[in-house]
């Protein structure tokens, strides 16, 4: 039995002693297999991503002679002429076939990314998760952008599982013990608000309400200092909540769920934590042709309270017609997928009878994207390598009737979708225009303008559409970067 380790220094073992695997290129076979999970990678792949820039002219029997002395490690006592069991030939290329147990980084990842059955379990199992890492994934092969990349991923799975870790103590009540580990992770992820909120209910549950807002202070400061944004909407509550001494924010009671094995729990439905509260979870629908990201949104959604993730769709045609029957609050779709691409979905959706919000993904934050997506009138455009509290923060938005662009790309492609730099505001409007313009981006509905101006709801919806057709844009989206781009409101302004 073969073990690989990957969240550290490289090695495999067997019976509990350390393989010789040769080199570090030799090596980097390996583990470039073990990064693709089981699945085949092309030789030529190989080539290209272990000699980036030029390959030696005998880059293809180098590699076969690394597979070679790899196999005689891995399996010593394999016969000549006997298939290998482990990295074995897939044409074009070759696999690693190994148990999900026997690779740590894959063990992490499925306990990171299955669904678990309480806080109990979901303490147990996260404690479980993070035992495994040794040091920097993949350490040895940073040079390599493959590696880079992989690295990148699972330390941000890593972070995840520390977050979701100390959620599930807080939940048991188990509060004074996590704050060093909490504060010590906001301090080094400052930018990560889960982690502030995280910290700051800690604190607060230990009868250290100054030091709370203490936290969340340095957290504004922190956010402010880096991207020029205030709070999310999700601190900013937790922030009043504290203030007021809410009695939601009190330490829970003992816990009702059990480790596997214990005494039988009774525990709530799924879906039923928002209720439980008094407030609707808020209904998300997933959709991308990429059971990776689905599967990385759903771990999203399942830590954040008060989100329910009712459905998965593969393509747009699934997306259309989950939303009729699910009804979700809020999509996520994917710009890009096959059969139906994601845009075409959405202008669908968004045309029918009383339609979810959507909120549009994509790897790529460029202009066209934008543009497309503003002009289907979507509530959000994040990259799907956003933070998860990015990923949040949209969701939110677009329940409460804003449209947030990804601070990633916000500079760059407001400027370039409006095609004029210069921030000054449209010539022929009014102070009122621009009052109501200011209003429109920062999220308000017509309801909210007509409270906010004391006038009527149809006065503002007139007015509204008459701003749209004298500025010569589609929708309320255009308004909102237009007054962006025109420095008529800015991201860290209040309310924006």
């Amino acid at each position: 039995m073969v073990t690989f380790r990957a969240l550290g220094p490289f090695e495999a073992l067997s019976d509990g002693e350390t393989l010789d695997l040769g080199g570090q290129r030799q090596q980097a076979v390996l583990a470039r297999l073990l990064v693709a999970g089981g699945r085949a990678v092309p030789v030529s792949m190989l080539i290209d991503e272990l000699w980036p820039g030029e390959p030696p002219a005998q880059a293809l029997s180098t590699i076969q002679g690394y597979v070679s002395r790899l196999r005689r490690a891995l399996e010593p006592n394999r016969a000549p002429r006997e298939e290998a069991g482990v990295l074995v030939s897939a044409p074009p290329g070759y696999a690693l076939r190994a148990d999900v147990e026997n690779v740590d980084s894959w063990h992490f990842e499925h306990l990171v990314k299955s669904d678990h059955e309480g806080p109990a379990v979901t303490l147990q199992r996260m404690e479980t998760a993070l035992a495994l890492w040794r040091g920097p994934a993949l350490a040895g092969f940073q040079e390599l952008a493959w590696a880079q990349t992989e690295a990148t991923r699972l330390d941000e799975l890593r972070l995840l599982a520390v977050e979701r870790r100390a959620d599930a103590a807080l939940r048991l009540g188990r509060t004074g013990p996590m704050i060093p580990d909490l504060e010590a992770h906001a301090s080094a992820h400052p930018l990560r608000e889960e982690a502030w909120r995280l910290l700051a209910l800690a604190l607060y549950r230990a009868g250290r309400q100054g030091d709370a807002l203490g936290a969340l202070r340095r957290a504004r400061e922190a956010l402010r200092d880096e991207l020029g944004l205030d709070l999310g909407s999700t601190l900013q509550r937790l922030e009043q909540d504290i203030l007021v001494q809410a009695e939601h924010l009190d330490a829970p009671g003992p816990a009702v769920d059990a480790l596997p094995g214990g005494p039988s729990a009774v525990s709530a439905p799924a879906g039923t934590a928002g209720a439980a509260s008094g407030v609707a979870a808020l209904r998300v629908l997933v959709a991308d042709d990429q059971a990776l990201v689905r599967t990385g949104l759903k771990v999203i959604l399942d830590s954040e309270p008060g989100l329910d993730l009712v459905g998965e769709a593969e393509n747009g045609e699934q997306a259309i017609a989950l939303v009729q029957s699910v009804r979700p609050d809020v999509v996520l779709m994917d710009i890009q997928m096959p059969r139906l691409d994601g845009l075409a979905a959405a202008r669908r959706i968004l045309a029918a009878e009383a339609p979810p919000k959507v909120i549009m993904m994509t790897t790529f934050g460029t202009d066209e994207n934008l543009y497309a997506a503003l002009r289907a009138g979507v509530s959000g455009f994040v990259l799907k390598t956003s933070a998860p509290e990015q990923l949040i923060a949209a969701v939110r938005a677009a329940v409460a009737g804003d449209a947030l662009l990804d601070p990633a790309v916000t500079t760059h492609l407001i400027a370039a979708f409006a095609g004029r730099r210069d921030p000054a505001a449209p010539e022929g409007l009014s102070d009122s225009d621009l009052d109501l313009i200011k209003l429109v981006a920062r999220g308000f509905t017509n309801r909210q303008i007509a409270m906010t101006l004391a006038v009527p709801e149809q006065e503002v919806a007139d007015e509204v559409t008459a701003l749209l057709r004298g500025l010569g844009l589609v929708d309320r989206a255009q308004l909102v970067v237009l007054a962006y781009e025109r420095g008529l409101v800015s991201p860290g302004s209040p309310g924006a």
